[in-house]
């Protein structure tokens, strides 16, 4: 796209006053569109005398071209992350809708082995870069073959983790291939009418859902929460291929280099990997009343999470904050105590599997989410569930039973 003034300009500085980048200032009563601008097209909304406009060029991409669908695999000491096999689960869905193949991009030192054993997740295939110059992640290295695989291979589809790398190295890219990258996606589909992907994100602070389409470019890139999707099943004997790529890193002249990888020692909750989560809200009234749910999530062998409210008041850490400004998760169990339900909260845990709400109000949002809902005060529920579950009782008898 490209933008211009014709000699209609008055020089009545409305653009400028509505350019939210001043990138405008007007010369010789006529205004210049400075090299900051964006092409937001707020300026052109605005002129009373049509003098701005935006030239939409059309997209010349042939489609056809572009065909299967990747997941980056993100790996840190030569293990894919945890957020790789729930692409891999949820690519494997898209891929059989487009009838096409599902393809892991990895990337590191001395992966042979990994490459062969993400094959047996449903894979087709994997695209094994093998060098030691990318055993640590680099921005540099990383984009440039990326980049290059794209080039050749020209897939439809690219899915990244929403992690510290995949939303370092996914904007890169993306600036590279000149196409689109729909961030912290909690939803992805395919319209079956057009192929195009549905990639779905919380919007607005959390207070929509809005469903995005890259309908010009290719390929259609997106980050994915981990916890959000369902993670993919081994598969033994699948029948895949690795294909090792060669790229020539000597060509890339490196800005940074990673000298040493040093990592920080201290204790961090990993709510996102436990099975059963215990996490309290407003309704916990300070930091010492967590001891009740703390005393829950050990006989049940599970973790501690939190509502932004409860870390907002300083009552517990932010590494147990659950919601969209927090870790989402998808556990077998997740039981809120104390927690009203608010959008924010429920795009972080509305995948778990089996949801238990305790709240005094029997009106909160959270009943609407739950599986099973128990209207009364945590402080006598959690209690009388704990001390059933130590009888040897189920967790729904004992749940039963509080009633």
């Amino acid at each position: 796209m490209s933008i211009f003034v014709s000699d209609k300009c008055t020089g009545c500085k409305l653009c400028i006053k509505k350019c939210p980048f001043t990138a405008i200032e007007i010369k010789g009563n006529k205004a210049v569109i400075l090299e900051n601008c964006t092409l937001c097209g707020s300026c052109e909304s605005v002129c009373p005398v049509g003098a701005i406009k935006i030239e939409r060029k059309e997209n010349n991409i042939d489609f056809e071209n572009y065909k299967d669908v990747w997941v980056f695999g993100e790996q840190r000491d030569g293990e894919p992350d945890s957020v790789v096999y729930e692409l891999i689960g949820e690519g494997r869905k898209l891929a059989d809708k487009l009838n096409q193949d599902l393809c892991v991009v990895l990337l590191g030192s001395e992966l042979s082995d990994k490459a062969e054993e993400l094959i047996n997740y449903s894979v087709d295939k994997v695209y094994l870069v093998d060098e030691k110059e990318l055993e640590n992640y680099n921005d540099e290295y990383y984009t440039a073959v990326m980049t290059g695989l794209i080039n050749e291979y020209k897939p439809s589809i690219i899915l990244l983790g929403a992690t510290a790398m995949g939303r370092s190295l996914g904007p890169r890219v993306a600036a590279r291939i000149k196409t689109g990258l729909t961030a912290d996606c909690t939803g992805l589909d395919i319209d079956q009418e057009t192929t195009n992907l549905l990639q779905t994100r919380p919007a607005f602070g959390g207070n929509i859902m809005a469903t995005i389409v890259c309908k010009n470019h290719r390929p259609q890139m997106a980050t994915v929460r981990p916890g959000v999707m369902k993670a993919a099943l081994s598969n033994p004997g699948y029948q895949g291929k690795v294909i090792d790529y060669k790229f020539d890193l000597d060509q890339i002249s490196l800005k940074t280099e990673v000298l040493e990888v040093v990592k920080e020692v201290r204790e961090v909750v990993r709510i996102n990997d436990a099975e059963v989560i215990v996490s309290g809200g407003r309704g916990l009234g300070s930091a010492d009343n967590f001891k009740v749910l703390q005393e829950l999530a050990d006989v049940l062998g599970g973790a501690v999470g939190a509502s932004r409210a409860a870390v907002d008041n300083g009552w517990i850490p932010h590494d147990h904050q659950v919601g969209q400004t927090g870790t989402t998760v998808a556990p077998r169990i997740y039981i809120a105590c104390g927690i009203s339900g608010a959008v924010q909260h429920l795009v972080g845990m509305k995948s778990s599997d089996i949801i238990i709400a305790i709240n005094k109000d029997p009106e909160a949002q959270i009943f609407k989410y739950a599986t099973y809902g128990l209207v009364g005060d945590l402080f006598e529920i959690v209690p009388l569930v704990v001390k059933k579950l130590k009888e040897g009782v189920s967790l729904k008898e004992a749940a039963t039973t509080s009633e």
